[in-house]
C-alpha cells in the first residue's frame, strides 16, 4: 500500500484544478502546468482536494500510485510557490555571471562556458559565486540546476567545484610523504 497515494492533495484558494480523462491541470498565480496520470490510476477532485486510487492491486498500479499523487502536489506546488535551487561555486577564480539570456561560467577551464537558459526557468546571480535556479516545474529546475553542476563537480580533496547548497562534501586526506 502506497502511504504517499493515500493522502489527498488539498488544492489552496488561488489554484484551480482540472481533470480531463486521465489530464491534470493547474493553474495558479505563478503559471499553469499539467500533467497526465498513467491509465492505472483514477484521479478525481473532491471536496477542494484531488484524491489519487489505483484501478487495481497490481504491483505497477500501486508504484504508478504514489508517483502520480507525488506528480499532482508538484503540480499544486509549483502553480503557487514555484521551486528553487541553489548552487554554491569554490575554487580560486570560479564565478558566475549572467550575460543576457545565458548563464557564464567561469570554472577553471581554458575557456568560459556559456549555459544557454531554457524556457520557463529564471536564473540569478546574487553573488558571483552563487546561482539561483527557479522555475514552476520541479523537474526542470532540478535538471537545469544538475546541468550547471556537472561542469565542474565538487571534487573531494580541496571541494572545488559547483555543488548544491547545503550539500556534504566527503573530504579525502591528501597524499602522505
Amino acid at each position: 500500500m502506497s502511504r504517499v497515494g493515500k493522502k489527498p492533495v488539498t488544492v489552496p484558494s488561488g489554484v484551480t484544478a482540472t481533470i480531463d480523462g486521465q489530464l491534470v491541470k493547474m493553474k495558479g498565480s505563478k503559471g499553469e502546468l499539467s500533467f497526465l496520470v498513467p491509465e492505472l490510476v483514477s484521479v478525481e477532485i473532491k471536496d477542494g482536494a484531488v484524491s489519487v486510487q489505483p484501478r487495481d492491486q497490481s504491483k505497477q498500479a500501486r508504484a504508478f500510485w504514489g508517483l502520480s499523487r507525488a506528480q499532482v502536489a508538484n503540480l499544486v506546488e509549483g502553480v503557487s510557490k514555484g521551486f528553487e535551487k541553489r548552487l554554491e561555486i569554490n575554487g580560486v577564480g570560479y564565478r558566475a555571471a549572467m550575460a543576457g539570456k545565458s548563464l557564464k561560467l567561469s570554472l577553471g577551464y581554458s575557456h568560459d562556458i556559456d549555459y544557454a537558459i531554457p524556457d520557463g526557468i529564471t536564473i540569478a546571480t546574487p553573488k558571483p559565486t552563487e546561482i539561483v535556479v527557479t522555475g514552476i516545474d520541479r523537474q526542470k529546475v532540478g535538471q537545469v540546476a544538475a546541468e550547471i553542476r556537472e561542469y565542474r563537480g565538487p571534487e573531494p580533496y580541496k571541494g572545488k567545484g559547483v555543488k548544491y547548497a547545503g550539500e556534504f562534501i566527503f573530504r579525502k586526506e591528501g597524499k602522505k610523504k
